[in-house]
């Protein structure tokens, strides 16, 4: 018998930066890296360029490690099969325009999962677009974002674009299970968002997240999660060759959206999409915009309202708009969603395929509840929850895209998140009064980090 020599995966311990660079760039197929306990200042990005398998990923994990990047972007994921475990990478650049992506996702870079993160303080602190490789553009697809912590610890300033999780093309990304707090841009447009999907993505999976646009401080138009964002341009840098639709056959379930001065969900051009059992407080609504959305709203709680416009096709099902949180729930201030009065949401929800369960993952009834929440079964909501049914039933920038700005034309200016792109970042038919006060309590903080 011929015996093939191959790699053998190991586990290799680092306990400094030149270690760490040293094994990311030596990795094969099933390494595991382990980056000990200690503060790493990254001075220019490591680069995961190898790739695993499916079978064999390459792991960078963190065992009490803190990555403090002074650079334009921490880690540029560009091989496939990484997975990104338990590391806290913190922004600490001089500038805020320096400090742009804790994580930047690119190319070739299918299978990659990010799990278990804290990321702190920049201004996109996932970055997910096309890059060339061997002449041809391709974009990363099947990428798991589950069980981080992404928030800032002050508003950023810069005029650049503010986007925790900021994704141009790709196909079935998976964000999931992720508190998403504190994201503010205070120059330029102020516009910012907790996460898109936009640039022609598809079959993407938004489910069970915490945003909390406004959890220790309030300011500027703050959008919740978004198949579309601002809109994408030019087109080449968008899948097919178009940028219209922005994202297609995209779902949103089981979100707990709150402290949005605009809409808590935006759907911009988003075809074929679904918009189920979402509980948003203190937002404007759901905004479905433009021609090319078509999209199923249903199971949803909001306090706002759900708008088509521009052209926009909202499909509605049972549906509790212009709720008063107050007298429904126990405490929404500190995401107490426990019901104090029923308007109609136990068993009052329509059956979805792949609705099987709540924002803590507890199974759904076949009649479910209105809203993220299936109030037979204790659900906290202050925090979240790993380990749902994961299943996605929907389901830039250019190669140059780490520049300090990384302001090419799909993230920044008019076509993006100008603060006319949702229309409602004062409280409009919300109800000026019930709306400014829940804002004030976000303000002056007087509910407690998740």
């Amino acid at each position: 018998m011929l015996l093939v020599p191959v790699a053998f995966a190991a586990e290799i311990a680092v306990s400094d930066v030149e270690g760490l660079r040293e094994a990311v760039g030596a990795a094969v197929a099933g390494d595991t890296i382990v980056v000990g306990a200690g503060t790493y200042t990254l001075d220019a990005t490591l680069g995961l360029a190898a790739s695993g398998t499916v079978g064999a990923p390459i792991t960078l994990r963190g065992d009490g490690a803190t990555l403090v990047s002074e650079t334009v972007e921490a880690l540029k994921v560009s091989g496939a099969y990484w997975h990104v475990e338990d590391l806290t990478i913190r922004g600490g650049c001089a500038a805020d325009d320096m400090c742009e992506h804790a994580l930047h996702i690119v190319g070739a870079a299918d299978g990659t999962e990010v799990r278990g993160n804290t990321l702190v303080d920049f201004n996109a602190q996932i970055k997910g677009n096309g890059e060339e490789v061997d002449g041809v553009r391709v974009w990363p697809d099947d990428v798991v974002i589950e069980g981080n912590d992404l928030h800032d610890t002050r508003p950023r300033q810069t005029a650049n674009p503010v986007t925790k999780i900021d994704v141009v093309g790709g196909q079935r990304w998976r964000i999931e299970a992720n508190r998403i707090a504190d994201f503010e841009k205070a120059l330029g447009d102020t516009v910012s968002y907790a996460a898109f999907l936009k640039g022609n993505s598809k079959d993407g999976l938004m489910a069970r997240n915490l945003v909390l646009c406004s959890d220790t401080f309030a300011g500027g138009v703050r959008v919740g999660l978004s198949l579309g964002g601002g809109g994408t341009s030019p087109d080449s840098i968008c899948e097919d060759g178009t940028c219209t639709p922005e994202h297609q056959r995209g779902t949103l379930r089981n979100n707990v959206i709150a402290g949005c001065s605009d809409v808590g969900v935006y759907l911009n051009a988003a075809q074929e999409s679904v918009v189920i059992a979402n509980t948003l407080y203190a937002t404007s609504g759901i905004d479905v915009r433009f021609p090319a959305s078509s999209v199923t709203v249903g199971n949803n709680v909001l306090d706002g309202v759900i708008r088509e416009r521009d052209g926009g096709v909202a499909t509605l099902g049972t549906n509790w708009e212009g709720v008063a949180f107050a007298d429904v729930f126990t405490d929404p201030a500190t995401l107490d969603f426990t019901l104090r009065a029923d308007p109609g949401l136990v068993d009052g929800g329509d059956a979805y395929a792949g609705l099987v369960d709540d924002f803590c993952g507890n199974p759904r009834d076949a009649a479910p509840d209105g809203g993220a929440i299936e109030y037979a079964m204790d659900c906290d909501t202050t925090a979240v929850h790993r380990g749902g049914d994961g299943g996605v039933d929907s389901g830039s920038d250019d190669a140059g895209d780490t520049d300090a700005g990384d302001t090419d034309a799909d993230d920044t200016d008019a076509d993006d998140t100008d603060a006319g792109d949702c229309g409602c970042a004062t409280p409009g038919t919300t109800g000026a009064a019930a709306w400014g006060a829940a804002m004030v309590a976000w303000a002056l903080g007087t509910r407690r980090r998740a």
